[in-house]
């Protein structure tokens, strides 16, 4: 049921990219010859009209095929034979249907389960963050003079920071001669390195924030193996009180691999009692810490709900050519690429051992962000892909005659087989990713 909705889901976004340019050309008068759904040799087709409508093996992509697209044809009403702006507009529609899509799926999850922000909730005591100044109602403007939208922004820039000292601009609420006004801070912040060596217990924590509250359990973790269960409230360590991850993480960097004495707080118990687990060894990639939490707002304001799923839409377009750039500064890993495959993995994980509610809008929110990512990529002026379609269209407009279709198509087919190409690495990559957990 789950991986079905999994699959389901992630067809929805390919699907809601090609029906944006059938939409179109449909509304335009250009002819379509064929509307498919999924790829692979044809399961069963009917005709409507001029286009056929097709069902194919692989439940995975679709197309839509024009007349006329990337091809001469003599048919008025074919794709070459529109003007520019025609064309333009039934290209630019695959990618914007995207974008519009989440935009409506995010703000429906907002309203529903509520939405994160850039106020720090929480700042743990002798963190980088706490050191520095930041406390609990400041609101984040800015990492390193870059502008933070969204929290998991801040978390991003940290991460290709790799650590070094920056400065964090942040907005406050101050009282001057008895009037509340806002003022900005610009306050220097040394991130604290964890090494890529760490010792587990192997859980995440509930929801987001710096609480205590097991989220989720690994299947292969000394938590879950020694009785430890999702929705426990882990109180104490040994003998040290802890109300929130930053001081269990605290602890785990100084214990290392000694055994624990848990005490807990569960459901249906009256009282705390304790489990004991010896920690597990990983060994990965650095991590960096600040030591602040963001705060949640319940979606009850219908425009703050659409302020914020704006927010998230433009946030998440804006990464794409930002991502890209890190990668071909060598700042991100190409291993930290994902296809097909790695995505699949991500959605299915998402949804394993939660409620199905809960597994529903976590599904909503990935969803969300994956269609945003694949209009904005689409969008990139990179052979193949739409966005240099509208580059060529723009040529076109300024030159007052088309490019030579046959030079086009050769670029568009080179840039086709890159990307075949980077497909095959990435998806090659997931697949290790997969097997290695």
């Amino acid at each position: 049921m789950r991986l079905l909705m999994v699959i389901l889901a992630f067809n929805f976004i390919i699907l809601i990219h090609e029906l944006g340019h059938f939409i179109v050309a449909k509304l335009a008068g250009i002819k379509v010859d064929e509307f498919s759904l999924f790829i692979g040799p044809k399961i069963f087709s009917f005709k409507r009209g001029e286009t056929t409508y097709s069902l194919r093996t692989f439940p995975l992509l679709a197309y839509v095929k024009m007349e006329g697209e990337g091809e001469e044809s003599d048919d008025e009403r074919a794709f070459c034979k529109k003007p520019v702006w025609v064309r333009a507009a039934v290209i630019a529609a695959g990618p914007l249907a995207n974008i519009i899509s989440a935009f409506i799926i995010i703000a429906v999850l907002y309203g529903i389960s509520g939405y994160g922000t850039t106020i720090v909730s929480d700042v743990a005591e002798d963190s980088p963050a706490y050191e520095a100044g930041i406390r609990p109602g400041d609101k984040i403007i800015s990492y390193d003079g870059k502008k933070v939208f969204q929290y998991i922004e801040f978390l991003n820039f940290l991460y290709v920071s790799k650590g070094k000292p920056t400065k964090i601009e942040i907005e406050r609420e101050v009282v001057v001669d008895g009037k509340k006004e806002r003022e900005r801070k610009v306050l220097p912040v040394i991130p604290e390195i964890i090494p890529g060596e760490q010792y587990i217990i192997g859980f995440t924590i509930q929801d987001e924030g710096n609480s205590n509250v097991v989220g989720k359990l690994s299947e292969d973790g000394p938590g879950i193996e020694a009785g430890l269960l999702v929705g426990d409230k882990i109180v104490k360590l040994n003998d040290k009180e802890v109300s929130n991850i930053d001081e269990i993480r605290s602890f785990m960097r100084e214990n290392k691999e000694n055994p624990i004495r848990v005490t807990v707080e569960r459901e249906g118990y009256s009282e705390p009692f304790e489990i004991n687990i010896t920690p597990k060894k990983i060994v990965g990639e650095d991590n960096y810490y600040v030591g602040v939490a963001f705060a949640m707002e319940k979606g009850e304001n219908f425009f703050d709900v659409i302020k914020h799923a704006g927010i998230f839409t433009f946030s998440n377009a804006r990464m794409v050519p930002i991502s890209l750039g890190w990668l071909i500064t060598g700042k991100v890993s190409f291993a930290n690429m994902a296809g097909p495959v790695g995505i699949g993995s991500v959605m299915n994980e998402a949804v394993q051992d939660v409620p199905i509610g809960s597994a529903i809008l976590r599904l909503l929110e990935l969803t969300a962000l994956i269609s945003v990512a694949i209009g904005a990529t689409n969008l990139v002026p990179f052979p193949a892909l739409d966005g240099s379609k509208l580059v060529v269209l723009g040529i076109e407009a300024v030159r007052k005659k088309p490019i030579p279709v046959e030079k086009e198509a050769l670029v568009m087919t080179i840039g086709f087989f890159i990307l075949i190409g980077l497909a095959i690495l990435i998806t090659t990559n997931d697949i290790i990713n997969l097997v290695r957990g």
